[in-house]
């Protein structure tokens, strides 16, 4: 019999979606919903799940362990954020009132401002600001029930800068109770000190590269006119995947410039933002292994088109949910927001939202034990203080959370 540690015992519900791996097409919106449930913690695993009087026949008499009183409320998977610009100090309010006045997003970034108005701050700060600053935003984050996030550099553009913000990113993880998986996005922008995309690319793959990869898990690369095109991005993508990283694209956010072929070609883990995706590449991503990951706050910050959601989910494309937070085009930190977006604005489901960002991100982050409330998984666990699970995407901003239990730990 198990040695149990922790019981969540007599919920309403315990909800996870179905399976392992991805969800694709309709097994998106399939969900295992154990009603009533206990759920059984040991070692930071999740032993037993199901029905109170089943999971307490699984338990040894007489054992001591902590409890959590689940009456009246649900279990949910830890939500996991596969798309997030943690690394960054300053903010860009006054930008944000510019766009209130009808400036665009890419008008503020030609004038110097944008990405490279937060580049100038985070190289003025210091690695432990930097640290500190991640510290907080993961902080954010964790109240809004993430229990595991990626993080990007980008914010450097230069060797110092982008290896310290990986430093501060590890060092920052290393603290907390949120699991943080680094991707050296060393291709965001071309900073104003080089002539262009080309030379910025070799800058980046022979001067910051090499050290980048001992503090990466992966690599990303902005698709994008203004920033950089095919050749460049297979330059650097091709350079990282020859060192062993997971290669990500930020593609299709203002207009198609080819980043869904290359990425397929390349073997990306996946292309985020797809606002501007037209049918042929949402069928032609779908017939790949390459993931969709869908922004949804960032379209509605910067009044963007919508992603192809519905399309992708019927063709059988891999669809995940981010947040895409980030100080000028998605200053969000909330998955149950983006949740609520997905419903009310690109057509999911309640039970597909969830999948897409519990299993399907765990998928893009390549991690194989979490996103699941199931035996063996790690206990990243959810309580959420109201009757019925799909609370977390119908309330606004749903976070209204009894306990958060990471690795079979209580927080709080």
């Amino acid at each position: 019999m198990a040695e149990v540690s922790l019981l969540i015992h007599d919920l309403g519900a315990a909800v996870s979606p179905k399976g392992w791996g991805p969800l694709r097409g309709r097994d998106l919106g399939e969900l295992d919903i154990h009603a009533p449930a206990s759920v059984a913690i040991s070692g930071g695993r999740i032993t037993a799940i199901g029905r109170p009087e089943e999971v307490m026949r699984e338990m040894r008499s007489g054992a001591d362990f902590e409890t959590v009183d689940g009456r009246g409320k649900v279990a949910l998977p830890g939500l996991i954020d596969c798309h997030a610009h943690a690394a960054f100090v300053g903010d860009r309010a006054a930008e944000f009132e510019l766009r209130s006045r009808g400036a665009s997003y890419e008008e503020l970034h030609a004038a110097g401002g944008g990405i490279l108005s937060t580049v100038s701050a985070t190289r003025a700060a210091s690695e432990e600001e930097l640290k500190a600053a991640v510290e907080r935003h993961l902080s954010w984050m964790l109240e809004h029930g993430t229990l595991t996030a990626e993080a990007k550099s980008g914010y450097g553009l230069d060797r110092e800068t982008e290896l310290k913000s990986l430093r501060a990113i590890r060092e920052a993880g290393g603290d907390h109770p949120v699991d943080v998986h680094p991707t050296f996005l060393g291709a965001h922008t071309v900073p104003p000190e080089f002539s262009g995309a080309a030379e910025y690319a070799e800058f980046v793959v022979r001067d910051v590269l090499p050290d980048a990869v001992p503090l990466a898990d992966a690599a990303d690369v902005f698709l994008e006119r203004g920033s950089f095109e095919v050749p460049e991005a297979r330059r650097f993508l091709g350079a990282c995947a020859d060192h062993g990283l997971a290669l990500r694209l930020h593609a299709d956010q203002f207009s198609e410039r080819g980043a869904i072929p290359l990425a397929i070609e390349l073997g990306a883990r996946s292309v985020d933002h797809l606002e501007n995706t037209g049918e042929d590449g949402a069928r032609l991503l779908a017939r790949s292994d390459v993931a969709a990951v869908l922004l949804p706050a960032c379209g509605l910050f910067l009044d963007l088109p919508l992603p192809p959601a519905r399309l992708l989910v019927e063709e059988g494309a891999i669809v995940a949910l981010a947040t895409d937070f980030n100080p000028g085009s998605s200053f969000c930190e909330s998955l149950p927001l983006i949740m609520n977006l997905a419903c009310t604005r690109l057509g999911l489901s309640p039970a597909e939202a969830l999948s897409a960002c519990t299993a399907n991100a765990a998928h893009v982050l390549a991690l194989s034990d979490v996103g699941r409330l199931a035996p063996g998984y790690r206990a990243d666990v959810l309580v959420l203080d109201a009757p019925d699970w799909r609370h977390l995407a119908y309330h606004l901003g749903g976070d209204r959370f009894a306990a958060k239990i990471k690795a079979g730990r209580l927080l709080d």
